[in-house]
């Protein structure tokens, strides 16, 4: 059986350097807002490129964050990837604020800056550019409409740990950007976990308080804020994995450029390389208008995969009232023809070998 994730050779490799922080943490009897959190904090920004880093509880709340402390809420328009993970539209509703879709390029996933301004109005506050699957989007052309406009730009980088633009990280390409660790993520915790990342001081203190009860100092509330918070042990385990980071992108490239050199089958679309840096292939997505066949075909020969993501967020059931009447047809085509190959670190040879035999024999 090849499995569609697995994280047992990545954490193999650094199961005592994982013992040594947790028992760090437990040593030092600080489970809240400690050193392993202000350390990683600082590493991270560095990593990212960036001047200031502030851990939350998962990246769904790291999006949110951003936006309420922007002041984006009740009669406000936020721009979003029609076909996306649903945390990103539920950060905006949070807010009141409404996702206003638009659609993706069909060979990047990533939102087409040629159609955002049609969908911009009065109400319009900000665009989340999402880098899905771990590719970036085309950032230099919406940050020109973003500056057009006076839109605020935000990175949804959830599954962008380490991907580049242009040489710059995910992360340092918008005002402020938000991840997620969680575990299936390239830079993963041992639960769930987010950040948000950026240059703005004024927005990072604003971020940090609102996730702390709205709380500038213990008991001081100047805000009506949330309990978000990155822990100390999962600060301590992502500080482990960090430095790491790079050489597991580095293997997941492997196996991808494998994948995009041998897999040869008219039935099957492969994703198109990034022009613009460094895909970290967090999912390598393919797409067959015979998916449920490959599904099976994948099944019988004990292949894992994956779906991401089979309905799209306006049709979802939390969403469908709200956007009746709207069509996204480029997002359906994605959702009903996606499927994601494994893909993780320390996949042999013959495991790759195995899936690319059996989708050149589908």
């Amino acid at each position: 059986m090849i499995p569609f994730v697995s994280f047992d050779n990545m954490h193999d490799e650094i199961k005592e350097e994982l013992g040594q922080a947790y028992n760090r943490v437990m040593a030092s009897e600080w489970f809240i807002q400690g050193e392993e959190c202000k350390k990683f904090e600082e590493e991270f920004a560095e990593y990212c490129g960036a001047k200031y880093c502030v851990g939350c509880g998962n990246g769904l709340d790291a999006l949110f964050l951003i936006l309420k402390a922007y002041e984006i809420g009740e009669g406000d328009e936020v721009i979003v990837p029609s076909n996306t993970f649903i945390a990103t539209a539920l950060a905006v509703s949070y807010t009141g604020a409404k996702p206003v879709f638009v659609e993706p390029d069909p060979d990047s996933y990533t939102i087409n800056p040629e159609w955002i301004e049609e969908k911009i109005t009065e109400h319009t506050k900000a665009i989340i550019a999402v880098h899905l699957y771990g590719r970036t989007a085309d950032m230099d052309q919406i940050r020109q409409i973003a500056d057009r406009h006076h839109l605020k730009l935000i990175e949804d980088a959830a599954q962008a740990h380490g991907a580049t633009y242009k040489g710059k990280r995910a992360g340092s390409l918008g005002d402020a950007a938000g991840f997620s660790f969680y575990p299936g993520k390239n830079l993963g915790a041992l639960g769930d976990g987010g950040a948000v990342v950026s240059d703005d001081k004024e927005l990072i203190d604003k971020v940090r308080a609102l996730g702390n009860y709205g709380s500038d100092y213990k008991y001081h509330h100047i805000y009506q804020g949330h309990n978000s918070r990155l822990d100390e042990i999962q600060a301590a385990f992502l500080r482990v994995k960090l430095p790491y980071l790079d050489k597991w992108n580095r293997d997941r490239n492997r196996i991808a450029d494998r994948y995009l050199k041998e897999i040869h089958n008219e039935k099957i679309e492969l994703p198109e390389r990034s022009q613009y840096g460094d895909h970290i292939y967090h999912i390598f997505a393919v797409r067959t208008d015979k998916r449920e066949e490959l599904e099976k075909w994948l099944s019988l020969h004990e292949i894992g995969f994956g779906k991401h993501y089979p309905i799209p967020i306006y049709r979802q059931p939390s969403y469908a009232a709200a956007y009746e009447g709207e069509t996204y047809p480029i997002a359906d085509r994605i959702s009903e023809s996606e499927l994601s190959l494994p893909m993780y670190y320390g996949m042999t040879d013959d495991q790759i070998d195995k899936v690319i035999g059996t989708l050149n024999n589908f």
